[in-house]
């Protein structure tokens, strides 16, 4: 039987049906143009797309969570919740413009974090272009060989083909990186600044990353979410300029 006198908060049909209750015992309605199911005068905060916008942009700066909702006022809960599905859905591959074969130089760095607790180390292994700044590979792992093929693997193929690798000493680089293209060289040199300088932008910019911290990550997938999306960002900013 239709409650005619009920309006789909959704789809604005007066379709309604009844559809059980909710934990308090309150009347669920459910609308049969679109399906939604609510409650009549409820009083649930909806969160409108200004907030989301803002939720977003506070994700790609040194913020906790328990920051963002004291900015925004939404919900501990919904915000766990939206967080969750946004880093789910982050694009976990590298996105860099088109490069001719020939000379290109990056340079490679590992850089420490954890999740849960510092006895779980998760090594993030990092390349950048120093012609265009654009982070060309990123991996997250154990710092040893496999951290390292990881790294090695998530270049474009144009990068392993004909780049030359900028690194430190770190052992693990000469396992993987081509001899006749890497090259080990110290921080004197300068030859590595631009790696180091990014990995002082991450630890500046995203609150888990940072050595002593309340925002630590709880979860490796969010900890890889929340990275990629800053990757992903910083590059479409720069490749926009």
């Amino acid at each position: 039987m239709s409650i005619h006198k009920l309006i789909c908060p959704s789809c604005g049909s007066n379709h309604i049906v009844k559809n059980g209750t909710i934990h308090n015992k309150k009347q669920k309605y459910q609308c049969q143009n679109c399906q939604r199911q609510f409650v009549e005068n409820s009083q649930r905060d909806y969160i409108s797309n200004e907030t989301k916008e803002l939720i977003d942009k506070l994700l790609l700066e040194k913020i906790s969570l328990a920051g963002i909702i004291r900015v925004t006022g939404v919900s501990e809960k919904w915000l766990q919740n939206y967080v969750n599905k946004k880093y789910a859905q982050v694009l976990r591959s590298i996105k860099c413009t088109k490069k001719k074969t020939g000379k290109l130089t990056i340079q490679c760095d590992e850089m420490w974090s954890f999740v849960g607790n510092k006895n779980n180390k998760q090594w993030l292994w990092l390349a950048i272009d120093i012609e265009t700044c654009i982070i060309v590979g990123f991996y997250l792992g154990e710092r040893g060989e496999k951290g390292a093929l990881g790294l090695w693997n998530s270049l474009p193929g144009v990068y392993r083909q004909c780049a030359v690798c900028y690194t430190d000493f770190w052992s693990a680089y000469e396992l993987v990186f081509p001899d006749s293209r890497h090259k080990s060289v110290g921080k004197e040199t300068g030859l590595t600044a631009y790696i180091e300088r990014l990995n002082n932008t991450l630890r500046q910019r995203i609150s888990r990353l940072v050595r002593k911290t309340l925002s630590c990550t709880k979860k490796l997938e969010n900890h890889l979410g929340a990275i990629w999306y800053f990757i992903n960002h910083d590059n479409e900013a720069i490749a926009s300029l």
